[in-house]
């Protein structure tokens, strides 16, 4: 009796040990395949920041190029003031010339800066301050020069200074917009969909789905696909619009009217599908019905959501 009671004892502790370490196994499963979605998900985003990174690049490199130009205007008419004094006073030639030389010198560094990828705001402000410098020394040598050329020169100087004004507000007006707009962008390149996983083709049977290569034996093209998952785009009901373009060019449609306005201007697209999109992927299937002859050769197929362009596809018929 003891004997058997000591077994049965032993049995369940062995069984309860079993039964711990299944749930345990069952929690790090669970455990290991959330942080599978949570990667998934950190690298979709991670994806987009990307896009959204070399877009704000694209944007600062045109809005320097605006700031660069006017920086060098500044100098090339501080080197027109230089000439305009050597011309009343030829004694000072040497010590012009060598000013002149300087604001050469600070011509060369900006556009050597320019064609840098590594220009930066702050030192945009920068050489403003060292184009400030030069004016400063560049008035002291017209106060020096005839006081009727001085009156001359002087509205030149006024000019500049008011150019110079104009061009340091509008800078922060300009940065203010810029910001502005870049977290616009930000977000709209972020929230912007995506088409993959495409399989586009023809069938020649509706009922069966089988599917033919067959310009003759088409009565149906399709198009499958999945529509990414994406934290930041917008939810709710959403049309997917399916354009299938024919060897020469045309839109194919039963329905001639059938056009949707996209990013690029207004286009035809063949059939649309209505989804409720949740910010998770889904996979669906766009079909249209061949009603007429078709052509042999190659189809292009787009796919246009939220305005956008976000897939595209091809495929042949013989």
């Amino acid at each position: 009796m003891e004997e058997e009671s000591a077994t049965e004892n032993y049995n369940k502790i062995y069984l309860g040990a079993i039964l711990v370490l299944i749930l345990g196994i069952g929690i790090v499963t669970y455990l290991w395949t959330s942080e599978r979605k949570n990667l998934a998900q950190c690298e979709n985003i991670s994806s987009n920041y990307q896009d959204t990174i070399r877009e704000f690049k694209k944007i600062f490199t045109e809005y320097q190029g605006e700031i660069t130009t006017d920086l060098k205007s500044d100098l090339r008419r501080m080197m027109e003031t230089y000439d305009k004094l050597i011309i009343q006073d030829a004694s000072k030639a040497d010590s012009l010339n060598a000013q002149n030389e300087m604001l050469q010198a600070q011509l060369e560094k900006i556009e050597k800066l320019q064609k840098s990828k590594n220009f930066s705001y702050s030192q945009m402000i920068k050489l403003r301050q060292e184009n400030e410098t030069l004016r400063g020394i560049m008035r002291g040598y017209v106060v020096e020069i005839d006081s009727l050329n001085t009156l001359n020169l002087q509205k030149d100087i006024i000019i500049t200074e008011q150019t110079q004004t104009i061009d340091t507000r509008t800078l922060e007006r300009d940065q203010a917009m810029e910001e502005a707009a870049a977290s616009a962008e930000k977000v709209k390149i972020g929230s912007k969909l995506s088409a993959y996983n495409f399989n586009s083709g023809a069938l020649k049977s509706v009922v069966r789905s089988k599917i033919t290569t067959r310009a003759k034996q088409a009565v149906q093209l399709q198009s499958s696909f999945t529509i990414s998952g994406n934290l930041i785009a917008s939810r709710g009901r959403k049309a997917v619009y399916m354009q299938i373009i024919d060897p020469n060019g045309r839109t194919l449609q039963n329905v001639s009217s059938y056009s949707t306005e996209t990013n690029s201007g207004r286009v035809s697209y063949t059939e649309k599908k209505e989804i409720d999109y949740q910010n998770k992927s889904i996979d669906m299937t766009i079909y249209f019905d061949v009603r007429n002859t078709i052509s042999k050769g190659n189809y292009k197929v787009n796919i246009y959501c939220d305005l956008n362009l976000i897939g595209s596809d091809s495929f042949t018929l013989k």
